[in-house]
């Protein structure tokens, strides 16, 4: 134990990760497996003079979406030929992975516990290609009854199809373009730009789904292989959830690492982390164009870590959409084109295995800050429709003090949504949807009401308004609504 540092300091002492690039008629092989094969190789990666995997007190397993296993934590435990004390099977959310290392390393301070692993595989590709031939996957340890997929969704949002990421997260940039006051046209180009830099990281990064650098040109420009999904990003600007990723992270008391013989230039502490949560409907959030939650997490886990955002060399911010890396930069204080955003590459380039990036991020930070020992590298993550946040971050220098959060968890601000509306209203924000043809299909608009100071959602359908839409900026422009026997409030004008 090297001098001063605290017995109980949380430290990660072992990573690893796997990407299966495979063509043709090449499978992934199912989650159970890529679980315990990067597991394996994370204890491995300690190079530890004792028996890392035998010494697991906790065995944390992220939400799998590639598969309902009927109990994946015990399948893994079983697979590694171990018995943790504590296993655990995580919900859904891009938040989850360091939540998890968060509340290990509180369980670690507190002497709850001495190791710890957090795993997480997807082999969404290869089920998706499988459905494409028209076959299911011959895994194994299915669950009788898979559970339903939990998704807590305002009924208003159901009437409006209030569905995918890539749309609320496309209308959260639209309200941050309309607030700076940028024009559409040179807010694209930003977004290009703020996104042209990951996909570089990507191209060198070995685990990356898409090694391919890409001008910022290319990634704004709509073409037949990049189509506009929901404006303003195209499909070469959103999160790529089916691929076949695996990471694996474990933690060790400082004192269990020294027990275990794990040379300290393995060790990568956590030095401080933070989470919190936004309201949870898109149109609750008073100001659409920022995060209060982000603004607090991020900082406060600074302010754990005893530094500041000139001490962080390296990031990693969530990027599952720019409208996230957006309101991540604005929380910092940092300029978004001034740095870099990622070591991985990012969601989009690197791979956003559902619930599991984030064990990709850190086991890709762990390597970086290896190789420049001292430094300090910085992780964020952001779960459901930029609802909850949650950051962490790690140096190999142990940090002053174990277990702290960082921030408080007051009630997020709330708008009441209206679910139905009759007559004029102002848009507060909106996305254009476009089919997989890349034509404009319907428009989707958050509007502010008279009644209540509320908001209410609204349905575009009028083909002119929607080119309308995507040429001008409609923030602040009034509309009128008209509810259908549907329950869908159309915009008139």
């Amino acid at each position: 134990m090297a001098a001063g540092v605290d017995p109980r300091a949380a430290c990660i002492i072992g990573v690893a990760q796997h990407t299966w690039h495979l063509s043709g008629d090449g499978l992934a092989p199912e989650p159970l497996d890529m679980a315990g094969e990067v597991t394996r190789v994370a204890a491995a990666d300690a190079c530890a003079r004792g028996d890392v995997l035998a010494a697991v007190d906790r065995l944390e397993v992220v939400h799998c979406m590639s598969w309902a296993y009927d109990d994946l934590p015990a399948r893994v435990a079983e697979q590694l030929g171990i018995e943790p004390t504590q296993r655990a099977y995580s919900g859904m959310g891009g938040t989850t992975p360091q939540q998890l290392l968060s509340a290990a390393a509180v369980a670690i301070g507190h002497g709850e516990l001495d190791v710890a692993v957090v795993v997480g595989a997807e082999a969404l590709d290869t089920k998706r290609r499988l459905k494409r031939v028209g076959q299911r996957p011959a895994w194994s340890h299915r669950a009788p009854t898979p559970p339903p997929f939990d998704l807590d969704l305002h009924p208003a949002e159901i009437t409006h199809e209030v569905f995918q990421a890539w749309l609320t997260f496309a209308l959260r940039d639209v309200a941050r373009r309309a607030h700076l006051g940028v024009i559409p046209t040179a807010y694209r180009q930003r977004l290009g730009e703020l996104l042209a830099p990951m996909t570089e990281v990507a191209a060198t990064n070995p685990h990356a789904w898409f090694p391919v650098a890409h001008t910022a040109q290319a990634l704004v420009s709509p073409t037949s292989a990049n189509r506009m999904v929901g404006y303003p990003y195209t499909k070469n600007m959103v999160a790529i959830m089916d691929v076949d990723m695996a990471a694996a992270v474990i933690m060790a008391s400082e004192e269990a690492a020294d027990r275990l013989g794990v040379p300290p230039e393995r060790r990568v502490y956590l030095r401080g982390w933070a989470a919190g949560s936004d309201a949870t409907y898109v149109a609750e959030h008073p100001d659409l164009w920022r995060s209060p939650a982000m603004a607090r997490v991020l900082p406060g886990a600074l302010r754990a870590a005893g530094v500041g955002i000139d001490d962080v060399a390296h990031l990693d911010l969530y990027s599952c959409f720019a409208s996230s890396l957006h309101f991540a930069c604005d929380a910092l204080g940092i300029d978004p084109l001034a740095r870099g955003l990622t070591v991985t590459g990012g969601l989009p380039y690197a791979g956003g295995p559902a619930s599991n990036y984030l064990s990709h991020a850190v086991a890709t930070m762990v390597g970086v800050l290896r190789d420049d020992p001292g430094s300090l590298g910085m992780v964020s993550g952001v779960g459901m429709h930029l609802t909850n946040h949650v950051a962490g971050v790690y140096s190999t220098t142990p940090g002053p003090r174990v277990g702290t959060s960082g921030v408080g968890a007051p009630e997020p601000a709330r708008r009441p949504i209206v679910q139905t509306w009759d007559g004029p209203a102002s848009i507060a924000a909106y996305s254009v949807v476009h089919d997989r043809a890349g034509a404009p299909a319907w428009g989707l608009v958050v509007v502010d009401v008279a009644v209540g100071a509320g908001r209410a959602y609204g349905r575009v359908e009028d083909p002119d308004l929607l080119t309308a839409m995507e040429a001008d900026e409609w923030v602040g422009g009034p509309v009128t609504l008209r509810s259908g026997d549907d329950g869908v409030n159309r915009v008139l004008t």
